[in-house]
């Protein structure tokens, strides 16, 4: 492999130079990453120096970054930030006692979109899904959606299915609060169910059935291809343009360090979920732009019911955390109108859920979340009961001040309809 040495000041360069004849590579050229106490001015290496990351990249041509420097000069923070940059440019990076591949990703000729994560439980779903809606308004849609609970063969719900269809499946043992049934009983778009397990620190899943979605996509011949991650996992493919999803409560060392800068040099738009007063989101949107300049928009998700739930004494179950608890009683009175509202977060708590559920046995109508226990354990209690379900979907709303999200996204899908392939 065509091999750039990252090398440093704090090491003498005749060490240097003898540890370059123990890459196992081609060196190629080298990169002088900082440091300069053993740096005489007539430092000698054996090899062309470049005097820039953009610069060594395109003088060298390297498949890999081979790291010989150290501490003080690139410390775990700082190496990160450099392996994103290195990987997010298709070149693999190594040290001592590491080793990091450039993540791949399977063509595939049609207009993309992928919608990315860092990390469970930040509405990444519920993005899509907003997406979905709005882009399914005027363009022919397909969703691709990758999660932990998909089938083992990717599945295609081509009609919403309904609380007893939900059932049905959950009795036949299949996981039926999967995301790719979340998605189609939500938007009514066509979607196809994949599943993976295992993820990267770049987002590489250890095994999934993508691709079979892909083909299954790509044979409906849909105008957009809208791709669903998993967690912190990015789908394997080539999607011409990528929406990274963030939480505005995750720390900023969190959301742009390790390799989630790495996402963001891969993505085209970031979107901040959970952007509630006393967020650090606007300090958090800066330090996305430092790592690159892209636009990142603050939002707040909030429960859509989708039926009327006016007039109507409501048990909410969520997978929000409890100090949302309050938050979300109000917008279902105030906004949608409910009687009374009775809040459990404990929907990927099952003992804790059933207890919240006998509880809520006088409401009139089980709210709930299409996810982890919404159908095996609520949908189940309330057909035993003969209680009412409606589903919650979770609506995307922009702050205030923040640039228009549905403009931005569908100047995203028409570059994605342009764009003859992914840079990545």
């Amino acid at each position: 492999m065509r091999a750039l040495a990252l090398i440093d000041g704090e090491h003498y360069a005749p060490v240097v130079r003898d540890a370059l004849d123990e890459i196992p590579h081609e060196i190629a050229g080298a990169l002088i990453v900082g440091g300069t106490e053993k740096l005489k001015g007539d430092d000698e290496y054996g090899v062309e120096l470049a005097s820039d990351f953009d610069e060594a990249i395109e003088r060298f041509e390297p498949d890999v970054a081979v790291d010989l420097s150290d501490e003080p000069v690139l410390g775990p923070r700082e190496r990160f930030r450099l392996a994103s940059r290195f990987l997010a440019r298709g070149v693999a990076y190594e040290g001592a006692d590491f080793s990091l591949s450039v993540p791949e990703y399977q063509p595939f000729d049609a207009p993309s979109l992928a919608v990315i994560g860092t990390g469970k439980r930040l509405g990444k779903t519920a993005v899509t899904g907003y997406v979905a809606r709005l882009l399914s308004q005027k363009h022919d849609l397909v969703v691709v959606s990758m999660g932990r609970g998909g089938p083992a063969k990717p599945q295609v719900a081509d009609v919403q299915p309904t609380a007893e269809d939900l059932l049905e499946l959950s009795r036949s043992g299949a996981h039926a609060a999967s995301d790719y049934l979340e998605t189609a009983a939500l938007t009514g778009v066509p979607t196809v169910g994949c599943r993976r397990c295992g993820g990267g620190l770049a987002g590489v899943p250890w095994t999934t059935n993508l691709p079979e979605g892909m083909e299954i996509a790509l044979g409906r011949e849909p105008e957009i291809v809208l791709f669903d991650g998993s967690g912190a996992a990015i789908p394997p493919v080539a999607a011409r343009k990528r929406l990274l999803v963030a939480g505005a409560h995750q720390p900023a060392e969190l959301v742009v360090g390790y390799l989630n800068a790495y996402r963001i040099l891969v993505s085209d738009l970031v979107v901040l979920t959970m952007a509630e007063e006393g967020t650090a989101h606007e300090a958090l949107a800066e330090a996305i732009r430092e790592v690159k300049d892209i636009p990142v928009i603050a939002t707040v998700l909030r429960p859509r019911p989708v039926e009327e739930v006016e007039g109507r004494r409501v048990a909410f179950f969520t997978t929000a955390d409890q100090s949302a608890a309050d938050r979300l009683e109000r917008h279902l009175v105030e906004e949608h109108g409910a009687a009374e509202v009775r809040v459990s977060c404990n929907l990927s708590r099952r003992d804790e859920l059933r207890e919240d559920m006998k509880k809520a046995s006088d409401m009139d109508v089980f709210l709930v979340e299409i996810k982890a226990a919404a159908i095996d354990v609520v949908c189940e209690a309330a057909s035993e009961a003969g209680t009412d379900v409606v589903f919650a979907d979770n609506a995307v709303f922009s702050l205030k001040g923040q640039p228009d999200l549905d403009e931005e996204l569908r100047a995203l899908a028409e570059s994605a309809r342009e764009a003859p392939e992914s840079a990545a």
